[in-house]
């Protein structure tokens, strides 16, 4: 049974964009990408990261105890160097059952576009489910009013 995430990403049509800020959605398999990309998702503080691809990052990269060793909070990112790129854990939320909020997920992303201009990282592949691409925009620009395709989105659930 074959589904879009086994599929390889066929990247040898695309161009250097002009906008270093711009957004380009890819189907099919995420850790298919080139290795110059680095590669992001969300976690919790426990670094339990027992469910969807989160379980697939803790395979493929292990590291668990490494990234528990940063001693990195909410709203912190937590990084490991795996064959050459970078990969990033955006640490959304104190607990596995939780949500993430925008100041969360706004100031992990702040933490890991740190890490990148300090690291030359241009290039970050990240699941499309995890709505941080919107965000990165947002905060990669000055702060003005914002325009129609960075505005910002629905504000989160409170949290139970």
């Amino acid at each position: 049974m074959s589904s879009e995430l086994d599929k390889p990403v066929n990247t040898d049509d695309v161009e250097a964009p002009e906008d270093s800020r711009r957004l380009r959605y890819v189907s099919g398999d995420l850790f298919s990408c080139p290795g110059d990309q680095a590669l992001a998702h969300c976690i919790s503080e426990d670094c339990r990261m027992g469910a969807g691809i989160a379980v697939m990052f803790k395979e493929r990269f292990k590291g668990v105890e490494e990234l528990k060793e940063q001693k990195k909070l909410t709203g912190n990112c937590a990084v490991l160097k795996r064959d050459g790129r970078f990969v990033y854990y955006l640490i959304t939320k104190k607990k596995a059952s939780q949500k993430p909020t925008y100041d969360s997920l706004t100031h992990s992303l702040e933490d890991m576009k740190s890490h990148c201009l300090a690291n030359g990282v241009t290039r970050i592949s990240m699941p499309r489910g995890v709505e941080c691409q919107r965000y990165w925009n947002r905060s990669s620009k000055p702060q003005t009013s914002p325009s129609p395709s960075t505005a910002s989105p629905r504000k989160p659930r409170p949290q139970r």
